[in-house]
C-alpha cells in the first residue's frame, strides 16, 4: 500500500480567511504533503474567548479550502497558555502520524527557532529562575518568559536574539518546537512568514489578507459580512452568511456576558476560587466587577492589571462560564484521543490506511467513548450554543452526539 505523507497545522480559524488559505497551500507545497491535517480549537479559544462560529462550521471552512482532516484540540489545551496549548496540539499531530508540522511566524525561518531552543536548554536553570523572579515582580507570564529570554541572551553574549520571542506567532512556534522535542517526535518543523497582516493588525480595505482579529473587529463594528468579504475565501463567506441567517449573532463576550455575570453572582467568591486558573484572590475582583458592571468591556476594565493580561483574565472567566475547575484541569494532563470533526475523501483514505497505527484512540462518535476531557469538550459546546442562541432562541444542544464527522467527497 502506498504511504500518504501528512503535514500537520495547528489552527483556530476564527474565521478561516485568505491568510489561512495561503498557509495551507504553502505548507502543502513546502513539505510535499499528500494530506493536510489540522488540529483545531473547539468552541472556546486560546485567548479565552468564544469562537466566532462553532467548531463544525469552522471545520467545514477548512475542508472546503485545502485541509483533509480536522481533529479537535480538547478544551483543556485549547484554552491553556502557550506551552500547554502547543503541547496538546503537537501530541495530536504526532499521534496522527504527521511527517511534518508547519506554523506561521513573524520570523519566517526555522533556524532561529532551533538556535533559541538550544540557547535556552543550555541555560535552563538560569532561565527558569529568571522566569520565577520576573513573575514574583508582578509582570505577566508572557512578559516574564520574554524577560528571562533576554536575560539569557545577555549572559550568552549573543549580539542578536536567535528569534524575537516578543512576537505572538514566534512565541507559539517556539513552544511547538519545544513540545515536539520533549515528545521526541520525528516530525520535521517548517515555518512560513506571515504576510501583509500581523496578528493584531486592523483589516485594511483593498488588501486581500487581514488578521482574524482585524476581520472580527471590522465585522463587529458594522455587523456586515460584506465589509469583510474581500478577506475571505468563497467557502468561508458562504458558510458565514448561512450562520448569520440561521442564528443572527456571532460568538463574542458581549453576547455571552449576561450568562457569565449570572454565574459569577450566583456562585460567589468562595466557589469561584475552585475554578481553573483563578489565583491570588482574583475571585474577589471578578465578583466585585460583575456586581457593578452592566457590560463586558466595563467588567474587564475594572479587573485588568499589569500582572494579569486581558487574555489571562479571559481564560479565567471562560473556565467560570464552562465550570472547568482546578481539580478537573489537574486530572487532564495529556490529550487522550483524536476527535474527528471532518474529512475529505483523501483524508478518509489516509485514515483507512493509518488507523491501526494511530498513537491515540480515534473518536468519531462521542457516545462510544468515556473520558474526562471529552466530557469537558461536550459541556463547552452546549454552553457555547446557549450563548449564541440568546437572540435566535434556537439553542442547538447535544450537537456533539448528533453531529457525525463531516465527509466532503471529491
Amino acid at each position: 500500500m502506498v504511504t500518504l505523507k501528512a503535514t500537520g497545522i495547528v489552527v483556530e480559524y476564527n474565521p478561516f480567511h485568505n491568510g489561512h488559505l495561503h498557509h495551507v497551500q504553502e505548507a502543502k507545497k513546502r513539505t510535499g504533503a499528500d494530506v493536510m491535517i489540522a488540529v483545531m480549537s473547539g468552541n472556546f479559544l486560546q485567548r479565552g474567548e468564544p469562537a466566532f462560529v462553532d467548531k463544525w462550521t469552522r471545520a467545514e471552512m477548512a475542508l472546503r479550502s485545502g485541509v483533509d482532516l480536522v481533529f479537535e484540540l480538547p478544551y483543556r489545551f485549547a484554552t491553556a497558555n502557550a506551552p500547554l496549548f502547543a503541547k496538546g496540539a503537537i501530541k495530536l499531530l504526532d499521534a496522527a502520524h504527521c511527517c511534518a508540522y508547519c506554523f506561521g511566524s513573524e520570523d519566517g525561518s526555522i533556524q532561529p527557532f532551533l538556535d533559541s531552543l538550544e540557547l535556552i536548554e543550555q541555560h535552563r536553570d538560569s532561565y527558569d529562575e529568571a522566569v520565577k523572579e520576573a513573575m514574583a515582580s508582578g509582570v505577566s507570564y508572557p512578559k516574564a518568559l520574554n524577560m528571562a529570554y533576554i536575560q539569557v541572551l545577555a549572559s550568552s553574549q549573543k549580539m542578536e536574539p536567535p528569534v524575537d520571542l516578543a512576537k505572538p506567532n514566534n512565541i507559539l512556534g517556539y513552544h511547538y518546537m519545544e513540545a515536539a522535542r520533549d515528545l521526541h517526535s520525528q516530525m520535521i518543523p517548517v515555518t512560513i512568514p506571515r504576510i501583509v497582516a500581523q496578528y493584531h493588525d486592523d483589516a485594511i480595505a483593498g488588501n486581500a489578507i487581514a488578521s482574524a482579529t482585524g476581520i472580527r473587529k471590522t465585522f463587529f463594528s458594522s455587523a456586515s459580512l460584506e465589509e469583510v468579504s474581500g478577506f475571505l475565501p468563497e467557502a468561508t463567506e458562504h458558510l458565514l452568511h448561512n450562520w448569520q441567517q440561521e442564528r443572527s449573532v456571532f460568538g463574542s463576550w458581549d453576547y455571552f456576558y449576561p450568562y457569565l455575570r449570572l454565574i459569577i453572582v450566583r456562585e460567589g467568591p468562595s466557589r469561584l476560587a475552585s475554578i481553573a486558573d483563578i489565583v491570588e484572590g482574583m475571585e474577589n475582583a471578578i465578583y466585585k466587577a460583575a456586581l457593578s458592571n452592566q457590560t463586558f468591556g466595563a467588567f474587564m476594565e475594572q479587573i485588568k492589571s499589569k500582572r494579569y493580561t486581558w487574555t489571562r483574565i479571559q481564560r479565567m472567566i471562560t473556565h467560570i462560564l464552562t465550570g472547568f475547575t482546578s481539580s478537573l484541569r489537574d486530572d487532564i494532563t495529556e490529550p487522550s484521543y483524536l476527535r474527528l470533526l471532518g474529512m475529505t475523501s483523501k483524508g478518509k483514505d489516509y485514515l483507512n490506511r493509518t488507523k491501526k497505527e494511530l498513537k491515540l484512540p480515534l473518536i468519531s462518535k462521542v457516545a462510544s467513548y468515556q473520558d474526562l476531557s471529552l466530557s469537558a469538550d461536550i459541556r463547552a459546546s452546549d454552553i457555547y450554543a446557549l450563548g449564541i442562541a440568546q437572540k435566535s432562541g434556537n439553542a442547538k444542544l447535544g450537537l456533539d452526539y448528533l453531529n457525525r464527522p463531516l465527509i466532503l467527497e471529491s
